[in-house]
């Protein structure tokens, strides 16, 4: 071998080395795709708070790497979302996608994770696809599929005899996939819902619906609203004189809202990964450590960005923070027991959470909890094929 072939060789296996040690030891790149304005910005904020809140407590760091952020408004609209997603892989390099609140802008972040191997970590949306047929090895989720607190409230209500219920969301993937899984269970079990409304995202114009529902008289309503759309529908309903006549069981319409809502979400039930009195040691060191540096009280939102970075965490371990190493990085999560605050989950073999659903009594101001009502339930995830 010439001695110029031998430079040339050394010159590039020194380079190779030095772009290895950089990737492992340098910076990591956390892109936040998260709303910052609209419907769901406190929810974006909420989620950032608590993955910044663990990392905090790793000294700054996640698998011996110091976390850089950037950050991008998704503003809740799908129709931005690919342009906004690839700004961040593209333009800004990241090693880390983090978001999104909306489920359409979560599609489009799993499409693009997938087309570029990069790593995702769904801190909310629920899609049931991201984790279902768009399931992928460098794809993961922190909080629940929209099928799994549906499903877990369609057990609920039928156990309680109620045969017969109208169901009322936005006309999009989360409030359609929250019905499915409730209807999954409640017709199971013999119960019929005789009505199936909706109205488009972020549309709040409810009272058409509201006077069909008076109308169709069922045992009960089941729904799925978040951010300034639940706090809307829950006093709006109110307002319509149902409150008291036709119970209301939901997911999601009293968390982050409750405030907001004031005594008209009194007594509603609702089914969750998460609610205010869990009173396990760590959920306490948890809603202690968040209050003390945010000087507010977290929700599930808070809840699952922590649990977004702690799973990142996990993996940045497993491969000494080499994020090129990603079939590394999903054994490890895939064994995982994430010791979160919502009590331990692991994660599917679609890397969706395993997990107790809880099902939930507006009291005061806290969502307290009734009773598990769905023991370690795991998402079907319907067309994954990982």
């Amino acid at each position: 071998m010439t001695s110029f072939f031998r430079t040339t060789l050394i010159a590039a296996a020194a380079l190779t080395a030095g772009a290895a040690f950089a990737q492992s030891t340098g910076k990591i790149k956390v892109g936040l795709m998260l709303p910052a304005t609209g419907t769901y910005a406190a929810l974006g904020v909420a989620i950032e708070n608590g993955f910044k809140l663990f990392v905090a407590e790793q000294g700054g760091k996640l698998g011996g790497r110091e976390v850089e952020y950037v950050k991008v408004d998704d503003e809740s609209d799908p129709a931005k979302a690919t342009d906004n997603v690839n700004k961040l892989v593209k333009r800004d390099n990241v090693d880390v996608l983090v978001g999104s609140v909306h489920s359409g802008v979560a599609m489009a972040m799993a499409k693009v994770a997938k087309d570029t191997g990069t790593l995702l970590i769904v801190p909310n949306a629920g899609a049931d696809a991201v984790t279902g047929a768009m399931c992928a090895p460098n794809i993961f989720r922190s909080s629940f599929s929209n099928w799994q607190p549906g499903y877990a409230m369609g057990e609920v209500v039928a156990k309680k005899g109620l045969k017969t219920v109208v169901t009322i969301t936005w006309k999009y993937a989360a409030g359609d996939e929250s019905v499915r899984g409730f209807k999954d269970a409640f017709e199971k079990a013999g119960g019929k819902v005789t009505k199936e409304l909706s109205l488009p995202f972020p549309n709040v114009e409810f009272q058409a619906l509201l006077t069909e529902i008076a109308a169709a008289k069922p045992d009960a309503v089941y729904t799925f609203f978040s951010g300034g759309g639940a706090v809307k529908f829950v006093k709006d309903y109110a307002a319509a004189g149902l409150k008291g006549k036709i119970p209301l069981y939901g997911a999601f319409v009293t968390d982050g809202t409750l405030e907001a809502q004031g005594a008209d979400a009194e007594g509603i039930f609702s089914t969750l990964h998460y609610a205010d009195n869990l009173n396990n040691p760590r959920d306490k060191a948890f809603r202690l450590a968040y209050a003390k540096t945010y000087k507010l009280q977290p929700d599930v939102f808070a809840v699952q960005g922590y649990d977004a970075a702690q799973i990142l965490g996990v993996g940045l371990v497993a491969v000494k923070g080499d994020t090129s190493k990603k079939a590394e990085f999903a054994a490890a999560v895939e064994k995982a027991k994430i010791d979160s605050p919502r009590g331990a989950f692991t994660l599917s073999k679609a890397h969706n959470p395993v997990q107790d659903i809880y099902l939930r009594k507006v009291v005061g101001m806290e969502n307290q909890v009734v009773s598990i009502a769905s023991k370690s339930l795991a998402d079907p995830a319907r067309g994954c094929k990982m």
